[in-house]
């Protein structure tokens, strides 16, 4: 295990830097947007178009990455993202943001590609949970460290959209200057849903719904912090006791799924998303240390769960094959991603603070019904 680490330690310092620079993005984002007084559907349109960009990543990222390469194409999204967020800067208004999240998730999701691309084709299936573990705590590690920095500036004005470019900027030096070998370039371009049902039907279905799990909570979080009553420093914590949770859980999971049938873990993450969420619903900013206690809980959840889809897609893939089923994955949870904000949005709309969480709860049911379902359909 030890050695599988060391030859992607480039790639862990550089998804660390690159999720970092996400955080700071992310916060900054819905924290101007409610500065400059937008309502919370430009919020979800805002988003939607970000998961857009994500998707559209699916069809156009493995031909590059098949043209060039692994590291230049990554240096390119790199340079996406940069670019992405300084127009934000520039241009603060909810119509060009659209635009510009579109760009954003493009380049996101095209990173995300190589990146998980390239942990697969270094782990054995024997180890492949584990390594997506660390993989996902390393981007967590990341994402909690991001609000922070964020917290200590102003986000009406242009620093710390500099700043969120700076990192990502800084992301290119380790895996560009690392000595390790790259992944070799995919046989096969594009992607294939229907073989990718065939192969994992959970993983299908699970990518999907991980995304808006994943998506209602990240474009909403920081709105959902401040509707409860949390100020800035208190919305910083709440984010980072959800990725703390997820730090906490991913490797117990990771690890877990490597021995036993993927889909009970599954099962056993939504039923703990469920009441987690639940529990969230039910208290608010008067009783801070328990809601940050529901939220550490959820986000034992929120965000592992997509590692059991992408392990349990891969577990059977054979050598060159992986870009094609993590573009798959993508598409799907892509499409989650997409749904997400948009159900988010309203969820708020109509339900409040609360309206997020049980959205949350009510996907995390589908979740863990369709996973025990498939249980009884198909052994291990």
């Amino acid at each position: 295990m030890i050695d599988s680490i060391r030859t992607v330690f480039s790639l862990l310092l550089s998804i660390f830097i690159v999720m970092t620079g996400f955080g700071v993005a992310s916060f900054i984002v819905q924290s101007r947007a409610l500065g400059e007084g937008w309502t919370t559907f430009d919020i979800s349109l805002i988003g939607a178009t970000y998961s857009a960009g994500y998707t559209l990543a699916s069809f156009i990222a493995p031909k590059f990455i098949r043209r060039a390469g692994h590291i230049r194409v990554f240096a390119a999204f790199i340079a996406l993202l940069s670019i992405s967020i300084l127009l934000c800067a520039l241009v603060p208004d909810p119509y060009a943001w659209m635009l510009f999240r579109c760009l954003f998730g493009f380049a996101m999701a095209g990173s995300y590609m190589i990146m998980e691309s390239w942990i697969n084709e270094k782990a054995t299936n024997q180890y492949r949970g584990f390594m997506f573990s660390v993989y996902m705590v390393v981007a967590m590690a990341g994402a909690i460290t991001g609000p922070y920095i964020a917290a200590w500036g102003d986000v009406l004005t242009t620093s710390l959209f500099m700043v969120a470019a700076m990192l990502f900027s800084l992301a290119i030096f380790p895996i560009t200057l690392t000595t390790s070998s790259s992944p070799g370039v995919p046989t096969e371009s594009g992607f294939d849903l229907t073989g990718l049902w065939q192969r994992s039907p959970v993983a299908f279905i699970g990518s999907f719904l991980a995304g808006i799990i994943s998506a209602a909570w990240m474009n909403f979080s920081v709105v959902y912090s401040k509707l409860s009553g949390l100020g800035e420093t208190g919305t910083a914590n709440m984010i980072a006791a959800v990725t703390l949770g997820s730090i906490a859980a991913q490797f117990p999971i990771g690890r877990a799924s490597d021995l036993v049938d993927r889909r009970l873990v599954m099962s056993i993450c939504a039923a703990i998303g469920i009441a987690a969420s639940l529990w969230m619903a039910s208290i608010d900013a008067s009783s801070p240390i328990m809601l940050y206690c529901a939220a550490f809980a959820a986000g034992m959840v929120i965000f592992p769960i997509y590692s059991l889809n992408v392990a349990h897609a891969n577990d059977l893939a054979e050598p060159g094959e992986y870009v094609r089923i993590s573009s798959g994955i993508t598409v799907l949870y892509g499409l989650g991603v997409i749904v997400g904000p948009l159900l988010g949005g309203q969820a708020i709309a109509f339900g409040g603070a609360a309206g997020l969480p049980l959205l949350l709860a009510a996907t995390f049911a589908i979740y863990g019904s369709y996973a025990g379902w498939r249980i009884l359909r198909r052994p291990a």
